[in-house]
């Protein structure tokens, strides 16, 4: 079915659906859920309500409404169940939205989310297919973290690695948000989650028609997860990204296995991916200055090209 209203479906692989509903708003709807990454309860409902209401900012909107989606297995305390809850709600608060109840089923595997809803006006829409030649490319959260993640399962990873990656992954991208909304001049945006870093570019790149260039030097990189990668501890998702969208890219110089694997590497509530015209660079850096997170310009876009995507 047809429906002029609908802005934003699955067509171009975007982050989530948008409808407009009059003139001056148009409806996000998204949801995500996942299994722990963490053992904390606490820091996982955090992490899982962070990667959720990532979808909402990665369209250019502001999240109003959050609804939890919990699988819980029966052997665990409820007390394990309160503190995952509690995470989400606290994130969901930071973000300025509003909790209002959910669904749970008994599952073998705990799994935890949230069905977002938000807002944005019609005409400022941000959506992964609109990047434009000669557009800078910024990145507003290092990667690394299906290493880093693959590392803590292990018990390999330290205090210090799994305390960045925790800030990483809990920090929301309202952040990279607000400091677009104070910059202007944003032509496409999407945020880096399962399909890693190479995936979300590819999508972005072969939605507008155009190629796009990744320094993968300039990429941020969560300490500790070259050293990981070298040691082979690489998601089997990094595998599976690189199976599906590998003969699409051409790769330039001598870039180090590891550096490829990271590039591939899925993340967990990653960052934004912005492509923004390069006279609106300056500020948007400045906008990031305050951001917890490390950020970095990491490429350009160019002409189509033979390849959508090019990493030297």
């Amino acid at each position: 079915m047809n429906d002029d209203n609908l802005l934003v479906g699955f067509d171009t692989a975007d982050d989530a659906a948008v409808y407009k509903i009059t003139e001056d708003i148009a409806l996000i709807q998204t949801l995500d859920f996942f299994t722990p990454v963490v053992d904390d309860p606490y820091t996982f409902g955090q992490i899982a309500a962070a990667n959720s209401l990532s979808d909402v900012y990665a369209m250019g909107g502001e999240p109003k409404l959050a609804m939890n989606i919990v699988c819980f297995p029966d052997c665990l305390k409820p007390e394990v169940l309160g503190e995952i809850l509690r995470g989400g709600s606290d994130k969901v608060i930071e973000a300025g939205a509003v909790l209002v109840g959910g669904h749970t089923v008994s599952d073998d595997e705990p799994k935890y989310g949230l069905s977002v809803s938000g807002f944005v006006h019609p005409d400022e829409v941000l959506t992964n297919s609109n990047a434009k030649v000669g557009d800078v490319l910024v990145l507003t959260k290092p990667i690394g973290l299906g290493v880093i993640n693959t590392a803590i399962k292990a018990q390999l990873a330290g205090e210090e690695v799994y305390n960045e990656a925790v800030v990483v992954m809990a920090t929301l991208n309202k952040f990279g948000k607000e400091a677009i909304d104070s910059s202007g001049g944003v032509n496409s945006l999407t945020d880096i989650t399962g399909f890693g870093l190479l995936g979300h570019a590819l999508e972005m790149a072969e939605g507008s028609s155009v190629t796009i260039k990744i320094k993968s030097q300039q990429v941020p990189i969560i300490e500790g997860a070259v050293e990981f990668a070298n040691m082979g501890l690489v998601p089997a998702g990094a595998y599976s990204n690189k199976y599906h969208v590998g003969d699409k890219i051409k790769f330039e110089n001598e870039i180090p296995q590891s550096s490829k694997d990271l590039l591939f590497d899925p993340q967990t509530s990653g960052g934004l991916l912005i492509s923004i015209k390069k006279e609106n660079l300056d500020a948007l850096l400045k906008e990031l200055e305050n951001s917890p997170t490390k950020y970095a310009i990491i490429g350009e876009v160019i002409e189509k090209g033979e390849f959508p995507l090019i990493v030297e």
